[in-house]
């Protein structure tokens, strides 16, 4: 049975930045106090469609494992801020790469998407129903944002990154997940405004209210990566000192850190890039997946830890044996266009509309 190695990486955040100091001139809150809650120092907003990041990530991802689309069988896209319900995401990204006929599937658990992709694309793989595939984990969450909301407005970002698999008879990719899901408390995290459930209800689509119960959310966040973490290990017969780094969901700085310590991993070797970026969602750990081997944190046959928690409520960790290339064969000329607002400005802009529709 072949194995999925990771052989192309690349990702896509947009240049606009909101700082914490931006958040600050339209709501109540300051700079010290969201660092000191979160970790989170400034987020990125996007000027371009979620399948625009995406395009760009999954070029890069191609060139670094000197592919083109028409060698990829398989199209896996995670996310929750899909542009389109219907046609899916990755038909789209399927038509923008040249990936003709080959299969194109969604994945939607929100912060778990892109692993839960990524389980089901190995899967395939095994399974020998294809030889390569593209996994992709993108958000594009600012449009949906309730930006009177400080509970939330602070917290989320967006971005896409992908991973390309190839079947290999070596012994890499992934090793062991556990996957699993608090269905029973998915009421504590619930994005008001998005779905059927709201159509002709007297509520304007898009106009979100967001159910966010955060004390809550981060003891089954601990709980859920802590215990999927455990699970691998054990199942594994390996130790805390035989990861060479965790790659974590980057939600909250302080979830990071409790995940941490009861996976027995000292923070020296997990991977932090919350504070540029916030939570991305589905985009979280491919983004930091593909920092950490721009900057050789991630060294050939790595063994790598990466759990995450998200909406629903969706767990999982996932045990990854990295290739003996962690370089990129080529790359990608591929690139956004600019953005002609700041990020504040593209805020401020999204706050007066939705006023001016529910005024």
């Amino acid at each position: 049975m072949p194995n999925a190695g990771i052989t192309g990486w690349g990702r896509c955040l947009p240049p606009a930045a909101l700082t914490n100091a931006d958040i600050a001139t339209f709501l109540d809150t300051t700079d010290d106090w969201i660092t000191s809650r979160t970790g989170i120092r400034e987020r990125r907003i996007s000027h371009v469609l979620l399948q625009d990041m995406a395009e760009v990530a999954a070029k890069r991802a191609l060139a670094c494992a000197g592919l083109t689309g028409r060698d990829i069988d398989l199209i896996v896209f995670g996310s929750t801020t899909h542009d389109d319900q219907c046609p899916n995401m990755a038909s789209g990204l399927q038509a923008r790469i040249g990936a003709e006929g080959c299969a194109a599937m969604d994945v939607n658990t929100a912060c778990t998407s892109f692993l839960y992709g990524l389980s089901t694309a190995t899967a395939m793989i095994r399974s020998g129903v294809v030889r390569s595939a593209l996994v992709i984990g993108g958000e594009r969450i600012a449009p949906y944002m309730d930006w009177n909301d400080r509970n939330v407005a602070v917290l989320f970002g967006d971005g896409a990154a992908a991973v390309v698999l190839q079947a290999t008879e070596r012994d890499e990719g992934v090793q062991l997940e556990k996957l699993g899901c608090y269905g029973d408390a998915r009421e504590i995290l619930r994005i008001r405004g998005i779905g059927g459930a709201y159509v002709h209800q007297g509520r304007l689509l898009g106009a979100t209210e967001w159910q966010f119960e955060g004390q809550e959310i981060f003891k089954k966040a601990v709980n859920g990566m802590g215990s999927a973490c455990e699970d691998v290990l054990r199942r594994a017969g390996i130790g805390p000192d035989d990861i060479d780094l965790v790659i974590p969901h980057q939600a909250n700085l302080r979830i990071i850190e409790f995940v941490a310590k009861r996976a027995g991993v000292p923070m020296e070797r997990v991977f932090v890039n919350v504070q540029r970026y916030g939570n991305m969602s589905a985009a979280t750990v491919p983004v930091a997946l593909c920092e950490a081997l721009e900057q050789g944190l991630v060294k050939p046959g790595a063994k790598l830890l990466m759990p995450a928690f998200g909406g629903g409520l969706t767990f999982c960790a996932h045990l990854v044996r990295f290739g003996e290339r962690v370089t990129p064969i080529a790359t990608s000329d591929a690139e956004l266009p600019p953005a002609t607002h700041s990020a504040l400005e593209m805020v401020l802009a999204w706050r007066a509309a939705k006023g001016a529709a529910l005024a």
